[in-house]
């Protein structure tokens, strides 16, 4: 298992405004230059699917497991042999609103996901979570 979590603490929103930015999946390409687009039909909530294409990648699947408004959610995408996990927190703390993104790769090929998708993911979330925040202030 690999394992790699990356937080920010911003007095610049809310969890309200983050919940709501990330619940909005449709809208997800406005604000991440990552991806050509985002498509969940449906609500945002725990069960649902959703796709999203990565820029020069393919359309992929990605499943909500756990979805607790204004404070987290889980999601997985499945790999051959592999699975990937990305869990977003929001938390209040006394210096403002912790938001905590962590990316988990299980399985046999997990080391061979990392290498080709994880480990890219990681190493943008200090500016993407950046532009998260940028983008969740005009909500």
């Amino acid at each position: 298992m690999w394992t790699k979590s990356h937080s920010i603490v911003t007095k610049e929103v809310s969890k309200e405004q983050m919940w709501r930015l990330f619940a909005d999946v449709n809208n997800w390409h406005k604000w991440d230059n990552g991806i050509e687009f985002a498509k969940l039909e449906g609500n945002f909530e725990k069960g649902n699917f959703f796709t999203l294409r990565p820029k020069g990648g393919p359309n992929v699947k990605v499943e909500l497991l756990e979805t607790v408004e204004n404070h987290r959610f889980l999601d997985v995408t499945k790999f051959p042999f592999a699975k990937m996990y990305d869990l977003h927190t929001f938390e209040d703390t006394i210096d403002g609103l912790k938001v905590t993104n962590t990316i988990t790769v299980k399985g046999l090929l997990g080391f061979l996901w990392v290498k080709i998708v994880a480990q890219k993911i990681v190493d943008a979330l200090p500016k993407d979570m950046q532009e998260q925040i940028k983008a969740a202030a005009q909500l």
